[in-house]
């Protein structure tokens, strides 16, 4: 999914740059509806803005692995220019975004990223499985309970929505918010800086983005765990909230977020669901085939720090690229299948759910593990449900954010 707008606005670019509106050359489409895509169109935004959309795979990879040519320093930018109004709330709470993690090209990138690395470092991750399998397993026991009374369940609050949050909470020891807050907290910031809005919803956005800021600000000056090395290797408060900012978007919503996804896809899926309970399918290609056809960030963002080309077009500096991640996973070029739902086809892991290059998620192995263990516990629930209200997601340039997922046996 791409903003909507965008989704059936396909153009190529020549050699300048300019769209030509003329599909010629095009990939085929992957988007259900057999469109098909040039490797680089010109797209415009919902406030006129221009970007560059690049679908093909190797380009995407190109771009996220060089960030000489192609820098992150948009990554977070608000796609929907703030007002003063909203502006001036956040500066009340305090609110900064300095470049931390993946808005980050200077010097002090590599340092951060250890840091988190380190928390969430594979062995640290592994040691949560039977914590989170028996969580998920209770959980599982208590939605097929209600399921037998007839009531439908919703597999996306009652399940996935906050696993991720309470795994990272026991790796980097966030501070001690209520769940329900911080998860409306990420999900504000999602819709903040990657949605299409009206002046009042950014208000009322920037208000509670604003308040829990002041919350990881408090937390970034006592807690322990991350908070507490970041500070230790003498980074400034700005630079030890920003890295919780992140986290708490990137390091847990986005994965609750690909639960739900994939959840949902696994419902009209028998054969593979068949094969996960008898063993013939192995569950770390069922989550590589999800994140590879359901990832939760559907796009990334760069800019051209020089002029270039990419593909055979005219890129100059300053150019805004949007990198479509969902669709270079379908690309015909890694996948004989590409719409198809096959764990372990060849090229399947060759995904960029995660990125590449010197910004790829360190959280890939923790979303990789809970997302293993919640298919495993879900198996033999999901292959006995209909589903009674499929998620649904709203307008954004980069996450989907399913809602609800209403399931009955």
């Amino acid at each position: 999914m791409l903003f909507r707008s965008w989704e059936r606005a396909p153009t190529t670019t020549d050699a300048t740059g300019a769209g030509s509106g003329v599909v010629a050359g095009a990939r085929p489409g992957a988007d259900g509806g057999g469109q098909r895509w040039p490797d680089v169109a010109r797209v415009t935004d919902h406030v006129g803005v221009a970007h560059l959309l690049v679908t093909r795979h190797a380009l995407v990879r190109e771009v996220l692995t060089d960030p000489i040519r192609y820098r992150p320093d948009n990554a977070l930018d608000a796609v929907t220019p703030m007002p003063v109004a909203a502006l001036r709330t956040l500066a009340a709470h305090r609110f900064r975004l300095p470049p931390t993690l993946a808005n980050n090209s200077g010097v002090s990138h590599p340092e951060i990223r250890a840091l988190v690395a380190e928390a969430l470092h594979p062995t640290r991750v592994a040691a949560q499985r039977d914590w989170l399998a028996a969580l998920v397993r209770r959980r599982v026991a208590a939605l097929d309970a209600t399921l037998d009374t007839g009531v439908p369940v919703d597999l996306h609050a009652g399940l996935a929505a906050d696993l991720p949050l309470l795994v990272l909470a026991r790796l980097v020891e966030l501070p001690d918010a209520p769940v329900a807050a911080v998860k409306d907290f990420a999900r504000a910031a999602l819709e903040l800086f990657w949605a299409p809005l009206d002046a009042d919803r950014q208000q009322t956005l920037a208000t509670e983005v604003g308040r829990f800021h002041l919350v990881l600000r408090e937390f970034a000056a006592t807690g322990g765990g991350l908070a507490g090395r970041l500070r230790a290797a003498g980074h400034p408060p700005d630079v030890v909230v920003g890295a919780l900012f992140f986290l708490l978007v990137a390091g847990q919503e986005t994965t609750s977020q690909f639960l739900t996804l994939l959840l949902h896809r696994l419902t009209g899926e028998p054969a593979v669901l068949a094969g996960l309970r008898d063993g013939s399918v192995a569950v770390a290609d069922v989550v590589e085939e999800g994140l590879r056809l359901e990832p939760p960030i559907v796009t990334w963002r760069r800019v051209a720090a020089v002029d270039t080309t990419l593909g055979g077009t005219a890129v100059p500096a300053g150019t805004s690229i949007v990198l479509w991640l969902a669709r270079a996973g379908r690309d015909p070029a890694i996948v004989p299948a590409p719409d198809e739902f096959r764990p372990g086809q060849p090229g399947s892991r060759r995904h960029l759910a995660f990125g590449a290059g010197p910004h790829r998620c360190v959280g890939d192995q923790l979303a990789r593990m809970e997302a293993a263990t919640v298919v495993a516990e879900t198996a033999e629930l999901l292959a006995g449900v209909r589903v009674a209200r499929a998620p649904w997601c709203p307008d954004n340039l980069t996450f989907r954010m399913p809602d609800t997922f209403l399931v009955h046996r």
